[in-house]
């Protein structure tokens, strides 16, 4: 079934490829539904797509993922406002010529500093104060010891080993510049970027407004003449706006399998494409807190876990499985299929798991009549809510009693950082399918985003392996070492990875949704309006 439908995507693709060009229209607003308030527009600071949807536009990175290509890979990475770059023959400098001409939406000149200054802020090492409240891909950058310039129009990053998937971490879109002379104070709420649209206007809890650069720097872009975003909490109420012709785009995979179909009736004219989304729901269990510093407990989790289950559910059985890596076809890292199937809770019959779970319980005195009772904790928003109460369901077979208590963005993601919580149900984003950008910020000891405080001498040593090797091949090897440590340790057991759909009206043109990760086509500036 996935096979046919990538195999789909492939002769759209290609069709599209051979058609007669036709002619871009300027002007017109581009008119998109948001499913919730951003904690702030700080790309450097917030790590969700609440964030990045509708404020990436604002900014450039040094490079970036073809915004026309569906699958990302470093074949894909184009350049952005670095115009070429190379490495040294040790493989521990990169050294980027920028672009001359580039300003700031407030008019300064973009020069090598800003990027200097970008990035010693995001490694700690800026020479005043940075001013971050967070930092979540701080980890990213263990390597990069400065970045220097020479000129205004050039800068190396310095490492202090290879990292062949640097380049990669770079065309995130977590990854744009900073104008150095910005405090963040005011890029949380007005940020300033080089982008090819303006923020006007930000309303919490109700509206985004963006609108075009006439001074962007790629002369013949963008096409639209403004962005608008418009917060609506109800999936329900969104998706029939779409429907009823409100807003020409959804949210980066806000169509779940089943509504896919309630989108097709309402308006039958609607181009929807199924992907990955390069997101995963995960049992978060913070290791540190009693019971569950006890290694026992946190198998039978894991071994309760019914993953078929939340697949039919959510995703009428088109869910990937897989470990910490975006699994194949779209992931470029996921283990095989009969290597996952061998780890715990992957594979075997789920009645004898089950099983022996309640055994694993009943030796730490735990049973029907004596559950042990928790808190679990997840975002309010129904892709959170709905499956976290398939996982109290599921818990309970084994003698967990779980209470569903629900945050709002805000507060989840604050007290995940705070490792304020004890179980919750997450769904993790992986920015891009590189492990140095997945499995190193989300399980290294150092790392912010490392929710579970899992921490492990040996994946450490690993990390730091498959990070410096430049074979791609033997790279991959270590990975696959790294996951299977990581499943047996019960780090984070990922439960599905998600399938699911984006929508769009028919007039709106050279919109393509990624198949590796929904946080790096987002730029619009490239998008235009048929009509």
């Amino acid at each position: 079934m996935r096979a046919l439908r990538l195999a789909a995507i492939s002769i759209v693709t290609a069709l599209i490829a051979t058609a007669p060009a036709i002619a871009q229209k300027r002007g017109g607003t581009l008119r998109l539904y948001h499913n919730d308030t951003p904690a702030s527009a700080s790309l450097l600071e917030e790590a969700t797509i609440s964030t990045v949807a509708p404020f990436s536009a604002i900014f450039n990175n040094l490079v970036m993922y073809d915004q026309l290509k569906p699958h990302e890979s470093t074949d894909t990475i184009v350049p952005d406002l670095a115009e070429s770059w190379s490495w040294d023959s040790t493989n521990t400098k990169l050294t980027f010529k920028l672009r001359q001409g580039v300003t700031w939406h407030d008019g300064k000149p973009f020069t090598a500093k800003d990027v200097q200054c970008t990035w010693r802020m995001l490694i700690g090492k800026s020479e005043g104060p940075t001013d971050f409240r967070k930092n979540p891909r701080q980890v990213w950058y263990s390597k990069l010891q400065d970045i220097t310039t020479s000129g205004d129009y050039e800068a190396t990053f310095v490492l202090s080993e290879p990292q062949p998937g640097l380049l990669t971490l770079l065309a995130s879109g977590f990854s744009a510049v900073y104008p150095c002379h910005v405090p963040q104070q005011v890029m949380r709420t007005k940020p300033i970027g080089t982008g090819p649209f303006k923020l006007v206007e930000l309303k919490r809890g109700e509206s985004i407004r963006l609108v075009r650069n006439p001074d962007y720097w790629k002369k013949d872009r963008p096409y639209l003449d403004e962005i608008t975003w418009k917060i609506i909490d109800s999936r329900a109420t969104r998706l029939l706006a779409f429907g009823t012709g409100e807003f020409d785009i959804t949210f980066p995979n806000d169509v779940s399998i089943p509504l896919l179909k309630d989108i097709k009736a309402q308006d039958p004219k609607a181009i929807c494409e199924t992907l990955p989304t390069g997101t995963a729901a995960n049992l978060l269990v913070n290791r540190v807190n009693p019971p569950f510093d006890n290694a026992d407990i946190r198998k039978a989790m894991s071994l309760a876990l019914n993953r078929q289950e939340f697949s039919s559910i959510f995703m009428e059985g088109q869910a990937l499985f897989g470990g910490a890596m975006l699994p194949k076809p779209s992931g470029e890292w996921g283990m095989p299929k009969e290597t996952l199937e061998t780890l715990v809770g992957y594979g075997g019959d789920l009645a004898k798991n089950v099983q022996e779970a309640r055994q694993i319980m009943g030796k730490l005195g735990y049973s029907e009549a004596k559950p042990l009772r928790i808190k679990i904790q997840t975002r309010n928003l129904p892709t959170y809510r709905d499956p976290a109460v398939v996982l109290i369901d599921q818990l309970k077979k084994i003698y967990i009693e779980g209470e569903l208590d629900v945050l709002d963005t805000t507060q989840w993601y604050a007290k995940l950082a705070r490792k304020d919580y004890t179980i919750g149900f997450n769904i993790m984003g992986v920015s891009v399918d590189d492990p140095d950008g997945n499995i190193v910020e989300n399980y290294s000891c150092k790392s912010e985003r490392n929710y579970t405080q899992y921490c492990s001498a040996d994946v450490e040593k690993l990390l730091a392996a498959q990070s410096r090797e430049l074979d791609k091949e033997k790279r991959r090897k270590i990975v696959w070492d790294i996951e299977r440590i990581l499943v047996d340790d019960g780090a984070r057991p990922m439960i599905e990875w998600g399938v699911a759909s984006n929508c769009w009206k028919p007039y709106v043109r050279n919109y393509v949704p990624h198949d590796n990760s929904q946080y790096n086509n987002l730029r619009y500036e490239d998008v235009w309006l048929d009509r």
